[in-house]
């Protein structure tokens, strides 16, 4: 371990979402002081109110998980939102570490930053070798914009500043908007909602044919530790379940879990997005740490997470 968190002061930016969430519940079993702030009290997309606030708090080590995400819809209609958003974030959070001395900072991307045609599994090293997916490159081109920024601040002033790419997420926590969620939460809303209307079908957009990795976020907060404690280089490090199925499959399993019996039909004058996109985390298990959660496990603790919060079914 290179980078032990004992004693450390910790900020997770995007405490209350998906991930950050997932990261906050992870270091609750390390000897560490967790820092957080509210929207209300802390507004990213402020240059200056980023750079008083870290100069106040001072932390240690940042997670920055805060981002604005969404699914090929909410991409497709507000491009300028999703580049504007996570640049602004990401530059003050990144730009003000390096002003205030953070020792360490994870900077988490996406794998939507590889090339549409990219070759499969994809590996680190793909990363600029094609155009991007149209559907969400500019949401891709923020998070290659953080990573490049965080290994620019390594070359110029020396921080020791990395970067993550997830795989495809779901969990605890999740978004369940169906105008923004990512599908497996987006399929969890809408199972669960049509078994309670007694509705005999539902549609889902594109051919369902496109093959994904999913991975529980609860396995990505404990890789984002691992690689916080155990590496530091500017090679970003692509994290993975190497669970790979197909959207089509994916909503049949979700409906089966809900109990769903209806009829599952797609859409193909929507998008598909990337045909596959699955990552090569070899880099990563040769650190010594590889995912543990099951898909299916996994969903079925989505799902009663959902239900919990959901109790007229």
């Amino acid at each position: 371990m290179i980078y032990p968190l004992n004693g450390k002061r910790i900020f997770v930016a995007g405490h209350n979402g998906l991930v950050g969430s997932a990261i906050m519940r992870r270091l609750e079993g390390e000897e560490c002081e967790l820092i957080t702030a509210e929207r209300a009290e802390l507004d990213l997309t402020r240059q200056s109110d980023v750079e008083a606030w870290m100069a106040k708090t001072k932390p240690d080590t940042i997670i920055l998980a805060a981002a604005r995400v969404g699914g090929i819809n909410a991409n497709a209609q507000s491009p300028a939102s999703f580049i504007h958003e996570n640049l602004a974030i990401q530059t003050n959070v990144i730009h003000a570490a390096y002003l205030n001395a953070v020792e360490k900072l994870l900077f988490l991307g996406s794998s939507c930053i590889y090339p549409k045609e990219c070759p499969q599994p994809m590996k680190e090293e793909d990363l600029l070798n094609g155009a991007l997916e149209p559907t969400n490159d500019a949401y891709a081109i923020a998070k290659i914009a953080g990573l490049k920024m965080c290994q620019a601040y390594r070359k110029q002033y020396g921080c020791d500043f990395i970067s993550v790419m997830p795989t495809n997420l779901y969990g605890i926590n999740d978004n369940y908007n169906l105008e923004t969620a990512h599908a497996p939460a987006a399929f969890i809303s809408r199972f669960h909602e049509a078994k309670k209307q007694g509705l005999s079908e539902v549609t889902i957009w594109g051919s369902g044919k496109p093959l994904r990795e999913f991975m529980s976020s609860d396995d990505l907060a404990d890789a984002c530790v691992f690689i916080l404690q155990n590496y530091s280089d500017e090679q970003h490090i692509n994290i993975g379940s190497g669970q790979e199925i197909s959207i089509l499959e994916l909503a049949n399993m979700i409906a089966d879990i809900i109990g769903y019996k209806g009829k599952i039909k797609t859409n193909t004058t929507k998008p598909d997005g990337a045909m596959r996109k699955l990552l090569d985390c070899t880099r990563l298990n040769a650190l010594g740490w590889k995912a543990e959660i099951l898909l299916e496990e996994g969903i079925k603790i989505a799902v009663s997470n959902f239900q919990e919060k959901h109790k007229e079914l």
